[in-house]
């Protein structure tokens, strides 16, 4: 979608989400529940009576083109806050950018943590509300023999270097640590999978991404090894990709995430409701979920200071409260993270996820891993 000069009494904010390349699948779910606040918060009027006015651009899965697209948003489409980014690599490329020019990004993404910017809300995960938990329960209900496999960037390397060092503190063994090129083929992911069925393991974590991460789950089913005996557990393969995929060749694969679509509350059932009504039978995910609430707090936030000035965006969005599909949600003032409740998800035959473990209330984010450990996460 080309950019479009918004009225000047309009809120003009950009949106940066690839909806084409290698991450096209995810991105464009980030995209499509960005867009769906925005109408939705249009029809009820806008913010103090002026719209929401996106400038969107598809940077296409390439980190130069988050950065030159970002530079555009902000130096020649007087954009001051921007939606986007959906992995860490997209994200260091634009941080520069937002930083020099004191903007804001709202970063949905759960990410590798290790980082902090006072003009970034990241509304996504972080370790301690995703990875610590699924380390917990693969440890307890699954085995501890862990081949890892990710994409080869930094979100895949730094979530397996702690997974590493929780298993291997636990009394886990890592079998091997093997890494694909993001723009992997079928021949590459075969040769992961015998490497796989090599070493016999009870668990295999994967940080694998985009279409390669499709062609894992396909090929796994093909060569005969059946996830409710070894599962792969990720914390990225949502909903819509195993939709892709096909949900029969699913079923016992495990994703660790504070979102799956078949929560039962009313602010999940009003979503979903909503959800269907924009864009069919395409089901909704964390992926989509996440960019939705943000631009939910956003909007709390600007009501209440009227302004796009950064400073005092994020210091307000530190006193809003959402109550989002997920559940309440609220940053921290510390770090610019969301409270987030971890959960556990068992993929069905319907291409839903079953809820097998969840938190007893909201986590709060530790994107440096301070307390770094599992003993607080234990399960019962």
């Amino acid at each position: 979608m080309a950019a479009l000069k918004p009225a000047s009494s309009d809120w003009p904010i950009g949106i940066l989400f690839s909806r084409t390349g290698v991450t096209g699948v995810t991105g464009n779910e980030h995209f499509l529940g960005t867009a769906l606040a925005i109408e939705e918060i249009n029809a009820q009027g806008g913010v103090l009576d002026r719209l929401l006015a996106p400038v969107v651009y598809d940077p296409k899965s390439d980190p130069e083109e988050y950065r030159r697209l970002a530079t555009r948003l902000m130096t020649e489409d007087d954009v001051n806050v921007i939606f986007g980014c959906s992995t860490s690599s997209s994200r260091k490329a634009v941080l520069p950018v937002i930083e020099r020019n004191n903007g804001l990004l709202w970063y949905c993404s759960f990410y590798e943590g290790f980082e902090y910017s006072p003009n970034v809300i990241y509304t996504g995960a972080v370790l301690n509300q995703n990875s610590m938990q699924l380390a917990a329960y693969l440890l307890q209900n699954k085995g501890s023999r862990f081949f890892l496999v990710g994409s080869d960037y930094i979100y895949p390397r730094e979530s397996n270097r702690v997974m590493r060092d929780m298993v291997e503190q636990h009394g886990g063994e890592i079998l091997d640590e093997v890494y694909l090129p993001l723009s992997a083929g079928p021949d590459e992911v075969a040769e992961v999978i015998r490497d796989i069925q090599a070493a016999q393991p009870e668990v295999v974590f994967s940080t694998v991404v985009g279409d390669s991460a499709r062609t894992l789950y396909t090929q796994y089913a093909e060569s005969g090894m059946d996830p409710r005996q070894v599962p792969i557990a990720s914390l990225s393969m949502a909903e819509e990709e195993i939709r892709l995929i096909g949900p029969a060749l699913c079923v016992g694969h495990i994703t660790a995430a504070t979102y799956f679509n078949s929560l039962d509350n009313d602010s999940n059932r009003r979503f979903t409701a909503l959800w269907r009504s924009r864009y069919g039978d395409r089901p909704t995910s964390t992926w989509s979920e996440t960019a939705y609430n943000q631009v939910h707090l956003f909007a709390r936030a600007l009501e209440r200071t009227g302004s796009l000035d950064t400073a005092k965006l994020v210091r307000t969005a530190h006193a809003v409260r959402y109550d989002s599909p997920e559940g309440q949600l609220e940053i921290d003032a510390e770090n610019n993270h969301c409270l987030l409740t971890p959960r556990i998800g068992m993929c069905n035959a319907s291409g839903q996820f079953d809820v097998i473990w969840q938190g007893s209330a909201p986590v709060k984010p530790d994107p440096y891993l301070s307390s770094f450990g599992l003993a607080e996460f234990w399960l019962a």
